[in-house]
């Protein structure tokens, strides 16, 4: 096979442990600039060598933001499904950075509903910065958005957490290709360009970060990468790049809320491969008139990098809206050098960037992606046959056994609650969403794609000086998602004020001290004499020993009805000020949940067939 050379050339670099010269070798010409380059004296104007900015000095939160910093060149044209570039030198005017980038384009996991604005730009790869006034030297947290590789964009204000931890870091928040654009696989894609384009985007953003974030007054050798969802998937990836070589170059810490892992097939398997021509043909690229060519293969990809963006933008969006219930079309894949081993297979051998991970995961995970139909067992096994479907019949009986059932159908009027996590009933069979067959259905997807993963990571950081810490997020109804409004301090009536300035320092005492415990005051809160947080001042590491997590929850609070996160499902019962009280609580992960590490080692087992 031939590999791409501007990609794959210094993989032998990694491989002999001199992956620090990774970090600033993409931006060594705009280095050279910057070094001659004229000084300035406002703290607002950036010189980067390849542009100027100007931020704004935000009064509110005392913060100077610098919004869409161009960090690579425009990925578009004969750049499509290539390797991001340094950005071309543009040194005419300062260039105002007060402006969020335009987001890439969107492809969504469902059929394109009416009105739906799937619309973006190719050249969106842009970085805000987030940076305290006067300060140097500090950490610096990066946030890698979610939406399943196909939604999302770099628009989190991360001013709130940093203002709520003594403004003692600053923080990055970036973008990266979606969808088609960033995910595009196939031989063809890796013999002309490369495949997962969009990681490959983000670690040149951390290489970014490791040349120019001096410049904002951040420590390059203290960076902490985070994510939720298809970020904390993304982070686990970065975690995993290059076979876990790159040690500490790029990051040290390493922050994954409900890392997405979608079944990761390798960039020429059957799955990548159809989306692929499914993606040509609907652009006019593959199929008759364009099969009697010489050179099918090349023709194709030729003929992608030909088109119109809208063209391609319709496509992916309209590809990857047709996919399987509860996915997107176009996925990060294996690819032997970048992404060399499946997540469950690498993390158990513990191959991993960084030094340290603080990674958790929701309480209900699970609801938002299955679909809301399903009563019977038989409705079960169709279920795990469409989300499984190389699993034999052997295999599904296996399931069953792994996921037992109190019974085999469901009424409507059966009530739901949410469990307490270390007695009876479990989440195998009861929660805030659903009962019976579908809690079943919810609890075997949210354990596979998000809680599972969180597990493999949290044992992956326990060798060679590593250290991890797991939590869960269970505040009522913590539905995929919800947790993230609350350590980002724009919480919803069921987070009280207490439990988010918790959540933020525990983010922020990881990124500035390597531990995510607090003190007493902010673990119990301020609005009551609850003792109920204790836990959280002493945060304990997770080992094989002993697999703790710390639970975070509350008591009290006023009821109210709660719209779900899936407009499927009825509203639920959630409670909000006043009221509210802290309740944290360290548990044993593997008996959690009626055995949930258990259940996560035996879809390790599997994961030949499953792939993940």
């Amino acid at each position: 096979m031939k590999l791409n050379l501007s990609l794959y050339a210094s993989l032998a670099t990694f491989a002999s442990a001199a992956a620090p010269q990774y970090n600033s070798r993409a931006f060594d010409g705009v280095l050279s600039k910057r070094q001659t380059s004229t000084n300035v004296s406002s703290d607002l104007i950036v010189d980067l060598g390849y542009e100027q900015y100007m931020g704004v000095a935000n009064a509110s939160t005392g913060l100077n933001t610098f919004k869409g910093i161009r960090y690579a060149a425009p990925p578009t044209g004969q750049m499509r499904w290539q390797p991001p570039h340094p950005p071309a030198m543009n040194r005419a005017q300062v260039l105002r950075a007060d402006t969020l980038p335009q987001r890439c384009p969107q492809s969504p996991d469902a059929p394109i509903p009416a009105g739906y604005n799937f619309t973006g730009n190719e050249d969106c790869l842009f970085l805000s910065v987030y940076a305290p006034k006067n300060k140097t030297n500090l950490p610096v947290l990066v946030w890698i958005h979610g939406g399943g590789y196909g939604a999302g964009q770099g628009s989190e204000d991360l001013s709130a957490i940093i203002n709520s931890n003594g403004d003692n870091f600053m923080g990055v928040a970036i973008q990266y290709r979606l969808g088609a654009f960033g995910f595009l696989s196939s031989d063809e894609v890796r013999r002309y360009g490369v495949v997962n384009a969009g990681l490959l985007d983000q670690t040149f953003a951390l290489q970014w970060v490791q040349s120019y974030i001096g410049l904002f007054g951040g420590n390059a050798s203290q960076v902490t990468i985070s994510g939720e969802s298809a970020g904390g998937g993304s982070v686990m990836l970065q975690s995993m790049a290059y076979g876990g070589y790159l040690g500490d170059s790029l990051f040290s810490n390493v922050i994954a809320a409900s890392p997405y892992l979608p079944q990761q097939f390798g960039y020429a398997d059957f799955v990548p491969s159809q989306s692929y021509y499914a993606f040509a043909s609907a652009v006019g690229c593959f199929g008759p008139p364009a099969l009697p060519q010489a050179n099918i293969s090349a023709s194709i990809f030729k003929c992608l990098v030909s088109k119109d963006t809208q063209t391609l933008q319709n496509a992916s969006a309209t590809i990857s809206g047709s996919s399987r219930y509860g996915t997107w079309g176009f996925l990060p894949v294996t690819d032997g050098v970048y992404v060399q081993q499946l997540p469950s297979q690498q993390l158990l051998k513990k191959q991993v960037n960084g030094n340290r991970m603080l990674v958790g995961n929701n309480a209900n995970e699970g609801p938002a992606f299955t679909p809301q139909n399903i009563v019977t067992e038989d409705d079960f096994v169709a279920f795990l046959h469409n989300a499984f479907p190389l699993f034999t019949d052997d295999d599904v009986s296996r399931v069953l056994l792994y996921y037992p059932s109190t019974n085999a159908s469901v009424e409507m009027s059966t009530p739901e609650f949410a469990t307490s996590g270390n007695s009876t009933p479990t989440a195998l069979n009861e929660s805030t969403f659903a009962t019976g067959q579908q809690q079943r259905a919810d609890n075997v997807y949210a354990e596979t794609t998000f809680v599972c993963p969180s597990y493999w990571l949290a044992e992956a950081f326990t060798n060679n000086k590593r250290v991890s810490y797991k939590y869960q997020y269970s505040v009522i109804g913590a539905q995929h998602g919800a947790d993230v409004s609350s350590y980002f301090g724009r919480p919803t009536p069921n987070q009280g004020p207490d439990f988010n300035k918790a959540f933020m320092r525990i983010w922020g005492n990881f990124v500035t001290q390597n531990n995510p415990s607090i003190s007493a005051s902010v673990a119990n809160g301020a609005s009551s004499n609850s003792t109920m947080g204790m836990a959280a001042t002493d945060f304990p590491a997770w080992s094989l020993a002993a697999p703790l997590q710390l639970n975070l929850n509350q008591t009290g609070g006023t009821a109210y009805s709660s719209k779900s996160f899936n407009a499927m499902q009825p509203n639920i019962t959630a409670f909000e000020e006043p009221g509210l009280m802290n309740s944290f609580e360290i548990v044993d992960a593997y008996t959690w949940e009626g055995g949930r590490g258990v259940r996560c080692d035996f879809w390790r087992s599997v994961a030949a067939i499953v792939p993940e």
